[in-house]
């Protein structure tokens, strides 16, 4: 359990800091509200649009998968460190996980997923 004193005193700190920024934001700094200063800013000029705009759910799924390959593949660099430990029972768990991984490429390639336009 020692070994997370400093883990917990480095968040303790942390949250500490931002909460005291925070009060410190409330209690010391001026509110005074304006029409100019509750108007969208964008680089200077007016905005033309609605800054809350639609996207479409194709972009949401796009992001997704490509958050969810990401993160599988990031697991193939601790395998390559310890490939050389642990010799073939290694090689054979990340290839059973390349499998599955690249099924499930092919699945979601094959229903259109990465697909922008259909």
């Amino acid at each position: 359990m020692n070994e997370y004193i400093g883990l917990l005193l480095t968040a303790g700190l942390a949250l500490l800091v931002a909460c005291l920024m925070m009060g410190l934001q409330m209690l010391l700094g001026p509110y005074k509200p304006t029409p100019e200063k509750s108007e969208p800013f964008e680089c200077g000029v007016r905005p033309f649009e609605s800054p809350r705009g639609n996207f479409s759910v194709k972009f949401y799924l796009v992001a997704m998968l490509f958050i969810l390959f990401d993160v599988e593949i990031v697991w193939f660099f601790p395998w390559a460190v310890i490939l050389r430990e642990f010799r073939w029972t290694a090689f054979a768990e990340m290839t059973l996980f390349a499998s599955v991984l690249v099924l499930g490429f092919a699945y979601a390639w094959k229903k259109g997923a990465l697909e922008w336009e259909k």
